[in-house]
């Protein structure tokens, strides 16, 4: 990378999407092989899975239209019933296939990127078949942070479901004469709820980069984390909520034109290939660049908060997981501060 840590806290938003462009255009040979291994499947597993849930989705409506209009306990039926039950077990199943695949995947990606950028910033030598010797040791602990992420959500989302079931409670004893209140209260409530969402997953994500570059993994790395991005979490933030926006409409695009593109007439199939690819070439694209711009967020972070990374010790870090991973103490990895 171009800037010196000290520099690095200096830079807004805009200047970490230009540091970004230019570590990847650098290493475009690196970067280019880890995103046609890892990215480009990811992107496509995550397209592709919306058209087959589109077609799992067409084939239980018309089962159930057919079920409707069927007499209740004839042969007819029974046969109709067992085959929704069937198609239902087989969409619950594509989806539990299809999460634990893009969890790999993404886990993989992540992995791979922030490895390979800390390499460059050592000064390491860096190639595709070393990254790739490497990843699975850097995954096992990026696995035990994504655990831990998930936890937090999931009792982040249970206590919500528990609010949102005393309001609903409270809602209906009040009944019409306080509507106002009770959808105004209701409305609140989202807000806060997706404020915290956003909050976890900010820091999550870059609780990734945390356990590949220091010690710390698991609950840990998602302290590190929140501390790291004190005074520096509008920048993340802002750059989550594009990331998402993006996601958005190119998931819009896709299903408008491509997964219900055979509804229009019009639209051939060639039209329909064509803004596939366009939408899988924006995806891995996208993604790319998210897994960059996270890891050099916390280079910013780190000099923000005058953490300086000591490169040798650094590379040592890295080095280890080339062999049997061994955990290490803070004081050896990193930091010491500086003065600006």
């Amino acid at each position: 990378m171009d800037k010196e840590q000290e520099e690095m806290q200096f830079l807004g938003l805009f200047d970490i999407y230009i540091e970004s462009y230019k570590v990847i255009y650098q290493w475009k040979k690196i970067f280019s092989q880890i995103t046609l291994s890892l990215i480009l499947p990811m992107s496509f597993i995550f397209l592709a899975h919306m058209e087959v849930y589109h077609l799992f989705f067409s084939d239980l409506k018309h089962s159930e239209s057919q079920l409707r209009h069927t007499h209740t306990g004839t042969a007819k039926y029974n046969k109709i019933s067992d085959h929704i039950d069937s198609e239902l077990t087989s969409l619950w199943l594509f989806i539990i296939v299809y999460f634990t695949i893009l969890i790999i995947f993404s886990l993989l990606s992540t992995s791979a990127v922030v490895y390979t950028i800390a390499s460059i910033y050592t000064s390491r030598e860096v190639g595709y078949k070393k990254v790739m010797s490497v990843v699975p040791k850097v995954w096992k602990r990026v696995m035990v942070t994504f655990l831990c992420a998930f936890l937090c959500f999931f009792i982040y989302n249970l206590v919500s479901f528990f609010l949102l079931a005393l309001w609903f409670v409270w809602a209906f004893s009040m009944r019409v004469e306080n509507d106002g209140l009770a959808n105004f209260i209701f409305v609140i409530m989202a807000i806060v709820y997706v404020v915290g969402s956003v909050y976890l997953s900010v820091i999550w994500h870059l609780a990734s980069v945390v356990t590949v570059l220091e010690d710390s993994y698991g609950v840990k790395a998602m302290i590190k984390s929140k501390d790291l991005l004190k005074g520096k979490m509008r920048i993340a933030l802002f750059f989550f909520f594009k990331f998402n926006l993006l996601l958005g409409i190119l998931n819009f695009v896709f299903k408008k034109f491509v997964v219900h593109g055979s509804h229009h007439m019009h639209l051939g199939v060639l039209y329909r290939v064509g803004v596939g690819l366009f939408c899988l070439l924006l995806l891995f694209t996208l993604m790319l660049f998210g897994l960059v711009i996270q890891t050099i967020i916390y280079f910013v972070c780190k000099s923000y908060h005058h953490e300086n990374i000591d490169k040798s010790a650094l590379s040592d870090h890295l080095e280890v997981y080339l062999g049997e991973y061994e955990p290490l103490k803070s004081q050896d990895v990193q930091m010491e501060s500086y003065q600006v």
